[in-house]
């Protein structure tokens, strides 16, 4: 089977596989309408034939109407989109499943990018003793997001899981009966997700995932690597921000944040008390035995009684853990211990944490809540901060709060804002009691655009009595062009802050900053936004080298590769030298969990990808821009960026995106806790939109604009000038300028610009539509021409068949969603049709999940 080419892999495995349980599954009778499955076919060929003809999404469903249905009423036919919108939904999560179920045999799991791999290259090169003291140091941390993109709920991530093992085992009988239970199995929640909810809904992933394939990776390098000598650095870790990120989102309260907490806490006991009964029944030798029984019992009391006295941690545990290991290594020929020695890297690697709980929050909240803490304290006589601090300068204000010490009671402060930022940071304090310091140690500062954004945060946290020393990393993230043209002025300042420096020696000299490539793009565009990060990456590495300081970047990645995503391990195999990279950090988030990290192999698979990048970046290769590479792209990334400016402050930009996409009913969808922008006023303000709905908007209009807008401008400026060949050199000659046009590709890849053709007659919109379009052939033309392919993403077979099929798959939906959005757009120019506009926009909502369930990464 292996010795197949891969495409021919994929088409056995996975699209033969699909076309023959979808044909059961659109036979099985689940509702009313009994015919839905078989009408069903009928409509997608009809669609597909109706727009190649140039027909719009209105005439595409009444065509179907008149042809299938005998006289339908009005809700006959309502019931029918309804019905193929359930049916739709369903068959994404059949494919999702297929999918899953074939990665191991479509993938290589040694081949590039595997650890395998990774190994033999250098033994082959004799770099072995180089890896070895690279993975002493090198850390990926993969963080789990709440971001309101994965539709999928408990219910139905269990029937994929089962799904995905019966159709392994090619069991027809279950996979029938499961298809069953997923047509009678509700996909959208009657209520908005608590914060709470979220995090329970994404722990099932630490627990039925990551518990199994991170160790699994530890092992194989410490076996393959280090001889199976141990390692001290646990190489992968978790981070987790449901419950503990409080940016835009009101319902993160700090009793839910140590809820969440506490419930990473009791699921990894959960999972050590599970381990530890199943290694009981292996050692059953002298002095070992009892050493089991001592731990079984305070694992019990933790777990099953919720036992929440501290006095058991991981540093216990191991010690427990390292005198039974002993006793097997001398009196007992080292018998199972292989089976120990996994138990005790587990436990080494998510210590009584699991995962860590950064909490996040913006500038601007804590600017008003610090604000209001200095006028209570000078209230009550405290002569913390001079009578005059908000009058200081910014220096001024800086050197005072490098020195504040104190236990502050919330109790005294009078502002709502200002008790729950204190308390969340108190919260930190007994996270770590309960959890160890891992648990939570982290305090991110979204929208940061200044030093003293810092030093207030820095201030807060050493007001909550952490006696001597601060166990918290603060970590400014910066999003905007111009704050990733600040970042190095900031950080500059924080360096060469004493107080901050001696801070920063507590924590090993290092320093994590986080970049935000969602807002990024959102702001400056496709070009501008990688290539600004890029810059600023640069920028804080040597001004951290300069302090001897390592800087660790952390990237807030979403799923699409116009907010940072794509094809992620590629990006950091092709950063240079002038790049820190000891540790790959980045936020995981929505459908791009269950894509990539929903099973154990193909979580392994994806895991051992970033390990492997940084590697081959630090290792094997470098790959480094030139002067006249930097010329190039500097100045593609200004054209893109203006064009990119010049589209977004057209008057018809707002208002289209209100009016014409999604964009207001991902606010009304009861998908996630958080709401869909920062500002809770009714005009559509755009530095108040979150970059998902933004993103996703014009994902689900399928136009993907934030992912090619100027890239195509930026060519053409060449083609024109008769320079064309040095941007083909500059694409052959550097990974990270292709890995960035190739991400660019898959953007354009998902774009179908037919299904809303419609709108070029717009009277209102008309034009802007049509300059959207000119933007995408001009990428699209100009893309093909530059890698010498006749199509997008040729050189990525599977991913562009996957795509293919998810796109057929929901070309009904996408239909049945531009038809409901046009009839209320038609209905509320005439009073009195409430009822109707409630009942189409419910269909646009409930299109929403399958569209982006299928996209897989959102756009």
């Amino acid at each position: 089977m292996s010795g197949l080419p891969k495409l021919s892999r994929f088409n056995e495995n996975v699209l033969s596989k699909y076309q023959i349980y979808n044909s059961v599954f659109t036979t099985l009778p689940f509702d009313s309408i009994s015919n839905t499955g078989v009408l069903l076919p009928l409509f997608h060929e009809l669609c597909k034939k109706g727009f190649e003809e140039g027909k719009n999404p209105t005439e595409i469903i009444n065509s179907f109407f008149t042809k299938y249905l005998e006289n339908p009423t009005e809700k006959e036919k309502t019931d029918m989109l309804f019905h193929f919108i359930q049916y739709i939904e369903r068959q994404v999560v059949l494919f999702d499943a297929i999918e899953d179920a074939a990665f191991s045999e479509v993938n290589n799991m040694d081949g590039i990018g595997t650890l395998r791999n990774s190994k033999e290259i250098s033994i082959i090169r004799n770099k072995k003793e180089e890896l070895k003291a690279y993975l002493e140091e090198f850390k990926v941390r993969i963080v789990l997001t709440a971001h309101p993109t994965q539709f999928y709920p408990g219910s139905v991530l269990g029937i994929i899981t089962d799904l995905d093992k019966a159709i392994q085992n090619d069991d027809l009988i279950l996979i029938k009966r499961l298809l069953a239970q997923l047509g009678k199995t509700p996909f959208y929640k009657k209520e908005k997700p608590s914060p709470f909810d979220e995090a329970v809904s994404l722990i099932w992933y630490l627990e039925h995932v990551f518990y199994h394939s991170v160790p699994k990776i530890y092992n194989y390098i410490q076996n393959n690597v280090y001889d199976g000598n141990p390692i001290d650095n646990e190489i992968i870790d978790l981070g987790f921000w449901p419950g503990g990120d409080r940016d835009g989102n009101p319902f993160v309260t700090t009793e839910i944040t140590l809820n969440v907490a506490e419930r990473l806490r009791q699921t990894i006991l959960r999972n050590y008390y599970r381990d530890v009964r199943k290694l009981k029944r292996r050692f059953t030798f002298d002095g070992v035995q009892e050493i089991f029984g001592r731990i079984e019992k305070r694992l019990y009391k933790h777990v099953v009684r919720s036992y929440t006295k501290v006095n058991f941690s991981q540093k216990i545990l191991l010690e427990e853990l390292a005198t039974a290991r002993k006793i097997i290594e001398t009196k007992h020929q080292s018998l199972f211990l292989e089976e120990l020695d996994d138990f005790i890297n587990k436990v080494r690697i998510f210590g009584f944490h699991f995962a860590t709980l950064d909490i996040r929050q913006d500038s601007r909240v804590h600017h008003k809540a610090f604000t209001q803490i200095v006028k209570d304290l000078q209230a009550i006589g405290d002569t913390t901060f001079p009578e005059n601090f908000e009058h200081l300068s910014e220096a001024e204000q800086i050197k005072i709060l490098a020195v504040v010490k104190g236990n502050i009671d919330p109790k005294i402060l009078t502002d709502d804002i200002s008790v729950k930022t204190i308390e969340s940071m108190y919260a930190l304090k007994e996270i770590q009691k309960r959890n160890g310091e891992r648990g939570a140690n982290r305090y991110i500062i979204s929208n940061n655009q200044t030093a003293l954004n810092v030093m207030q945060t820095f201030a807060m946290l050493n007001l909550c009595g952490f006696e001597n020393e601060l166990p918290v990393d603060v970590i400014p993230l910066f999003e905007t062009v111009e704050d990733l043209r600040n970042a190095e002025d900031v950080m500059r300042t924080l360096y060469s802050n004493r107080s901050y420096r001696y801070h920063l020696e507590k924590r090993k000299n290092k320093q994590t900053i986080m970049l935000g490539f969602s807002d990024g793009t959102k702001d400056g565009g496709y070009l501008m936004a990688n290539w600004g990060i890029f810059k600023a990456k640069e920028a804080l590495t040597k001004v951290s080298r300069e302090f001897d300081i390592e800087v660790i970047f952390f990237d807030g990645r979403g799923g699409p590769p116009a907010r940072g995503g794509g094809k992620t391990h590629q990006f950091y195999a092709s950063l240079g030298p002038t790049i820190e990279d000891k540790e790959i950090q980045l936020t995981i988030q929505g459908q791009t969990i269950s894509s990539n990290f929903g099973t154990q192999t193909s979580s392994q698979y994806n895991l051992e990808q970033l390990v492997s990048s940084g590697i081959k970046n630090e290792v094997f290769t470098k790959d480094q821009l030139n002067d006249k590479h930097r010329e190039l792209i500097e100045d593609m990334a200004s054209t893109s960026y203006q064009t990119y400016v010049d589209f977004k402050n057209h008057p018809q930009f707002l208002p289209y995106l209100e009016q014409m996409s999604t964009l207001k009913y991902y606010a009304k969808t009861n998908i996630g806790s958080r709401p869909s922008k920062r500002a809770s006023s009714d005009t559509l303000d755009f530095s108040a939109l979150r970059a998902i709905p933004f993103v996703g908007s014009w994902s689900q209009l399928k136009q993907n604009v934030p992912g090619f807008f100027g890239v195509g401008t930026a060519l053409k400026k060449y083609e024109d000038a008769g320079r064309f060949d040095e941007i083909v050199d500059f694409y052959n000659a550097s990974d990270f300028f292709k890995t960035l046009l190739e991400n660019s590709m898959m953007s354009l890849t998902k774009s179908f610009f037919g299904l809303t053709a419609y709108m070029a007659e717009d009277p209102v919109f008309g034009d802007f539509w049509k300059l959207i379009y000119k933007e995408y052939k001009t990428t699209k033309r100009l893309l093909l021409k530059l890698t010498g392919h006749k199509e997008l993403m040729e050189n990525f077979p599977i991913g562009k068949a996957s795509i293919e099929i998810r796109e057929q798959i929901v070309l009904p939906l996408l239909t049945i969603q531009q038809f409901a959005l046009k009839q209320i757009q038609d209905l509320q120019k005439i009073d009195g049709n409430q009822e109707k506009i409630e009942t189409y926009e419910k269909m646009v909502m409930r299109s929403l999940f399958g569209n982006i369930n299928a996209s897989r990464n959102s756009a």
